[in-house]
């Protein structure tokens, strides 16, 4: 029997932890509950979830810390929740390494929603279907991507990024002399059934090419498209 997947809820608001772990245990999920920053680190390690839904505001540290020091352990998705509607708490939480955000107030079952469509994500694999070659590492200049391994290395030097950020460079590496809209790698990377602001892609794309060491005004790996949306340098 397969096991229920595992989320972590991240909330000082304890009646609002609690009835986000019900609706998740009611759709087959396995509910933990932390109510502080380092109560989440210390859950992460042990539990290993999927995915962890994390409030922004916490006690001991907050909710961007928390998400930074998980992504030194855990390559789990990682939905961010803010109280405030403001630009700043979104960028600065996808910068280090959240896949999305929710503003509160929000329906658990909106959240239910956004958590069902990151965890059927498909996964961006170029080149290889079941029983054919495994697909070669891509290579543009110093930038090799291999999407078998899973691995991206700049001058041989190994480049650490997050499942999301991997899977955006892969999907447009797949295709390097294509333009893609946001919508189109949204659609690529975090499914159709996806709903949000579309600049989340910008935000991520950002976060690849700090890590590439890639400047956005004369690029060597990623590209702006104006008007469209981002491709690769070929």
């Amino acid at each position: 029997m397969t096991e229920p997947l595992r989320v972590l809820v991240v909330d000082d608001e304890r009646a609002l932890a609690e009835v986000v772990a019900s609706y998740l245990r009611r759709e087959g999920f396995e509910a933990i509950l932390a109510h502080d920053g380092p109560g989440a680190v210390a859950a992460a390690r042990e539990a290993a979830p999927d995915l962890i839904v994390l409030d922004v505001m916490l006690p001991g540290f907050d909710g961007i810390e928390v998400c930074r020091q998980l992504r030194g352990f855990t390559d789990a998705y990682i939905i961010m929740l803010t109280a405030r509607d403001e630009e700043i708490d979104k960028i600065v939480g996808l910068s280090v390494g959240a896949d999305d955000y929710l503003v509160k107030p929000f329906s658990p079952r909106e959240l239910i929603a956004r958590v069902r469509a990151m965890l059927r994500r498909p996964r961006v694999v170029v080149g290889h279907q079941d029983g054919a070659p495994e697909a070669e590492p891509l290579t543009f200049g110093a930038l090799s991507l291999d999407t078998v391994a899973r691995t991206v290395t700049v001058d041989g030097a190994p480049v650490d990024l997050t499942r999301t950020e991997f899977d955006l460079l892969a999907a447009m590496a797949a295709r390097p002399r294509a333009a893609f809209t946001r919508r189109q790698l949204l659609d690529a990377v975090w499914g159709d059934g996806w709903f949000g602001d579309e600049h989340v892609v910008d935000v991520h794309v950002g976060h690849v090419r700090k890590k590439l060491g890639d400047d956005g005004l004369t690029p060597t790996y990623i590209r702006t498209v104006r008007g469209i949306g981002y491709g690769m340098v070929t």
